[in-house]
């Protein structure tokens, strides 16, 4: 398989040591080792998740080609073209491969451990936006449909509630009515997407920390895994970045009582953006940026649940009530994010 795909790119496969890198959940990943020149990152998209692959590519070639007349300096990590141009590798079993090249003295990190590297990872994703502020959004493909729509994934949960697994829908009673009760949240988002103080803008949607590189001085280089660009509200980073950095425990926690909400790691985060993106916004978004962590929290809370009582169709689950875990687990964490929504609102006020 290698052989193949390496020749397509012009390289020669008894060069490179082949092995899996990254911990990434959805697309397969290697990366190409050499002593002889550069190296590099082999990727096959997940076309169980990513139906158009070439939808992608095109994407990522239309924001590369505008970074470079418009921001020339910035580290872009776009895929290379085959010796035929491509933009991608399809092998005969219709399976679509990309190549990027390894930028050296870079690495990336699963956790957060300290508000630098949040700081870091807020800015490059508002840097990230900032640039691409005069591309029009129009031009970009739609990879995941509705991904990040709550009105949609509350949708999906009251479907469940009617036709999922009875015994499990008894059992996530309390889980239920919590989740109920937050339906405010929904009708906040109806509000934002029919607000012109709102705008669409050209967003990651996929904010973890793993997908930003730093230098060996653990400054910011750059994002990467850009298959979820999209048009969208720039609610969806913040919120992803408060959802995943600001506990130290992560959504596969059990010991609900190890969740918590860092006030230091917040306020890196809103630093980190706003310091690149504060002038861009208008005051409506402004006012939203709280509301960004409880809006993403409560989304994947929602995800978790109906996916349980859906009998684990989507996420699946690695023992028995995974996913009613995985929401419980969230649903603390929206609990203790909103106990401290005054003191955030606050330090955004002060900034």
């Amino acid at each position: 398989m290698f052989d193949e795909i390496l020749s397509s790119y012009g390289l020669h496969p008894n060069h490179y040591k082949i092995t899996p890198f990254g911990a990434g959940l959805i697309n397969r990943t290697w990366k190409l080792s050499t002593q002889q020149g550069p190296c590099f990152i082999l990727q096959e998209i997940n076309t169980t998740v990513f139906k158009q692959p070439a939808d992608i590519a095109d994407n990522i070639r239309n924001l590369g080609d505008y970074l470079q007349q418009h921001a020339p300096g910035y580290l872009f990590a776009g895929a290379l073209p085959t010796q035929s141009g491509s933009d991608l590798y399809i092998d005969k079993n219709n399976r679509f491969f990309r190549l990027f090249k390894f930028i050296p003295d870079s690495h990336s990190i699963d956790v957060v451990q300290s508000p630098k590297e949040a700081y870091e990872a807020a800015r490059q994703f508002a840097l990230f936006t900032k640039l691409l502020s005069g591309f029009d959004c129009g031009r970009l493909k739609i990879t995941i449909p509705q991904f990040h729509d709550l009105s949609l994934r509350y949708r999906q949960f009251t479907e469940a509630l009617a036709t999922g697994n009875s015994r499990r829908i008894k059992e996530s009673a309390d889980l239920i009515q919590f989740l109920k009760e937050q339906e405010h949240l929904v009708h906040t988002f109806e509000a934002i997407k029919k607000d012109a103080g709102f705008r669409t803008r050209v967003i990651h949607h996929d904010t973890k920390i793993s997908n930003v590189l730093f230098d060996n001085h653990d400054k910011g280089l750059c994002v990467i895994d850009l298959d979820t660009v999209m048009p969208g509200y720039y609610i969806s980073d913040v919120g992803d970045m408060m959802r995943t950095y600001l506990s130290p425990a992560s959504e596969e926690v059990k010991e609900l009582d190890t969740i918590s909400v860092r006030e230091e790691i917040f306020t890196a985060i809103a630093r980190g953006y706003l310091g690149e993106l504060k002038n861009e916004l208008t005051e409506t978004e402004k006012l939203h940026f709280v509301y960004s962590g409880k809006y993403m929290i409560y989304m994947q809370a929602l995800r978790f649940l109906t996916d349980h009582l859906n009998d684990d169709r989507y996420y699946g689950a690695k023992y028995e009530g995974h996913n009613f875990m995985r929401a419980q687990n969230q649903a603390v964490l929206l609990q203790k994010f909103t106990q401290q929504e005054d003191l955030f609102n606050h330090i955004i006020s002060t900034l």
